[in-house]
């Protein structure tokens, strides 16, 4: 049996979550089908039949997917269910959104956020805010599965592109929900979870003002994403967006550097899958220490500047 992968997508480009949720998939086994379903995705569907290991990609468009509401977009899914043994998606907004509706219709249970296959039938995936490893083995004829893709590397190109093939939407609409508007922050810096080097902020730097005059600056010289502690948004100094943790966005870059994080083991579980963790805080018994490559017992209003004269000469 095959599987089928839901892609997360613009329209115009696909996201990098859903090369690395290929490669969860790969590790299952079998024909791997990509699902693009929007408006006017075109673009996204050729992108999607670039990547390695895809036999085929399904390419839905119409107005009832234009912006991934999830009743229309699960209904599509379990339409087409009865030829896949396993649907994956990422850990995404509209993995999260759609794949639990589309498990509740097939009756069966999900198994989400894995971090490791183990087998067709068996993943590892992380509870207590990641401080356990949970192995599940489903016994369900159907495996509809969400996957951490920041345990997983991004598939690759492959030389010959998969067939797009086209499917009928007319049937699918709701009256469950309707699009009104979408809020969308804008940014030059490089999107959070797709970041190779993110630079944090904590409740230490005492105000908003104080997290733009000494991040930004900074992360701008790095090219960086900026993160924060849940403890920094609640306080207001940065937006919701940017908050990095179990309540926020699960990251993995190649260089985390957390600035007046204590470490909390809630914001841990976001972030702690880093290649390298650079802590520098005052408190020398402070969590993050105790995972962290490099670690500063230093004040962040002195080094950051410092770092960002250093980095400015080079």
């Amino acid at each position: 049996m095959a599987i089928l992968l839901l892609a997360d997508h613009d329209g115009n480009h696909l996201s990098d979550q859903t090369a690395k949720t290929l490669t969860a998939a790969t590790q299952i086994g079998g024909d791997i089908h990509i699902l693009v379903a929007g408006k006017d995705a075109k673009a996204a569907a050729d992108a999607a039949a670039k990547l390695s290991d895809v036999s085929k990609v399904l390419l839905a468009e119409g107005e009832a997917f234009g912006h991934s509401l999830a009743e229309p977009l699960a209904e599509l899914i379990y339409s087409i269910a009865a030829d896949y043994e396993t649907i994956i998606a990422a850990a995404s907004s509209t993995g999260k959104n759609v794949i639990p509706r589309v498990a509740a219709l097939l009756d069966v249970a999900q198994v989400s956020e894995i971090i490791e296959v183990v087998s067709s039938d068996t993943f590892r995936r992380p509870i207590y805010a990641g401080n356990a490893i949970q192995t599940v083995q489903t016994t369900d004829s159907k495996k509809v599965i969400t996957v951490r893709t920041a345990s997983f590397s991004q598939a690759s190109s492959q030389g010959l592109p998969a067939a797009v093939e086209e499917i009928s939407t007319a049937a699918f609409s709701s009256d469950l929900s309707r699009f009104v508007t979408d809020v969308l922050s804008t940014s030059e810096r490089p999107e959070l979870t797709s970041a190779k080097i993110i630079i944090s902020g904590g409740r230490a730097l005492g105000s908003s003002e104080k997290f733009k005059e000494v991040i930004l600056p900074v992360a701008d010289k790095l090219g960086a994403a900026v993160g924060a502690s849940r403890a920094a948004v609640d306080a207001g100094f940065a937006p919701n967006d940017c908050q990095v943790g179990q309540t926020g966005k699960v990251v993995a870059p190649d260089l985390y550097i957390a600035c007046g994080i204590s470490g909390a083991i809630q914001h841990l579980a976001g972030m702690k899958d880093s290649k390298v963790i650079v802590a520098i805080n005052k408190d020398e018994e402070a969590p993050i220490f105790q995972i962290a490559d490099y670690g500063l017992v230093a004040d962040l209003f002195e080094v950051l500047p410092e770092f960002q004269r250093q980095i400015t000469k080079v």
